[in-house]
């Protein structure tokens, strides 16, 4: 998927509401994670995203602040991030829990 035309969320969309569900792409455009939830909003954002399982069983969520993801929505308006790191990568970080 061609990310470059897609327009980037603003500061005041990175809420719950918003970024709930979202899937992130990573570094070679593969699936490596849905955002579960989200701590705090804006540009301070903590974004919880489950890597790994299968509908959601057997996951493992993990924290990233939301700035280093690059959160947009495609041309239907449905949010997505990209990420850096691969779905290797998310899943050597240590497993979050609220």
């Amino acid at each position: 998927m061609d990310h470059s035309e897609h327009p980037r969320l603003l500061p005041d969309e990175l809420t719950d509401a918003v970024l709930t569900g979202a899937t992130i792409y990573g570094p070679g455009d593969e699936t490596v994670g849905t955002v579960s939830h989200v701590h705090g909003s804006g540009s301070s954002a903590q974004v919880v995203i489950d890597v790994g399982g299968f509908l959601g069983i057997g996951s493992k969520p993990v924290l990233v602040p939301a700035s280093d993801l690059d959160l947009m929505r495609d041309g239907d308006g449905v949010v997505h991030g990209v990420s850096r790191w691969s779905k290797e990568d998310l899943k050597a970080l240590p497993e979050h829990h609220d």
